[in-house]
C-alpha cells in the first residue's frame, strides 16, 4: 500500500509540476503584451467639448426660475383644491397627478440647481 501511494505522488510529480510551469509560462507569455500607445492630443485638439459656460449657466437659471414660477403655480392650485374638499372625503385623482407633478418639478429643480 505504501509502495503504490509513492509510486502514485512521484507519476503526480512527476506530471503536476511540468505542466504548472508550462501554463505559467505561456501565462505569462500573454500577459506581457503592452496595449498600444494613446495618440498625442495638441492643445487645440482637446477632448473636451468646447462652450460657453456664462451662457450655459445664464440658461439654467432662466430655466429655474421659469420651473419655480410654476412649481409655486401648481402649489397654489392644490392648496385652494384641498381647502375645498372636505377632510373626511379621499383625495381625489386630480390632486394626487397634481402632487406629483409637483413633485416631479421639484425634483427637476433641485438637479438643475446640483449642477
Amino acid at each position: 500500500m505504501v509502495e503504490s501511494r509513492r509510486k502514485f505522488l512521484t507519476l503526480f510529480l512527476a506530471t503536476g509540476v511540468p505542466l504548472g510551469i508550462v501554463s505559467y509560462t505561456i501565462r505569462g507569455q500573454g500577459s506581457q503584451t503592452k496595449p498600444p500607445p494613446k495618440p498625442v492630443l495638441k492643445d487645440d485638439e482637446a477632448e473636451e467639448p468646447k462652450f460657453d459656460s456664462k451662457a450655459v449657466l445664464e440658461a439654467n437659471q432662466k430655466d429655474i426660475k421659469k420651473n419655480i414660477e410654476r412649481l409655486f403655480q401648481l402649489a397654489s392650485e392644490l392648496k385652494a383644491e384641498v381647502e375645498k374638499t372636505d377632510s373626511v372625503q379621499v383625495l381625489s385623482v386630480a390632486m394626487l397627478k397634481k402632487a406629483e407633478e409637483i413633485e416631479k418639478l421639484a425634483k427637476g429643480i433641485r438637479s438643475r440647481a446640483i449642477g
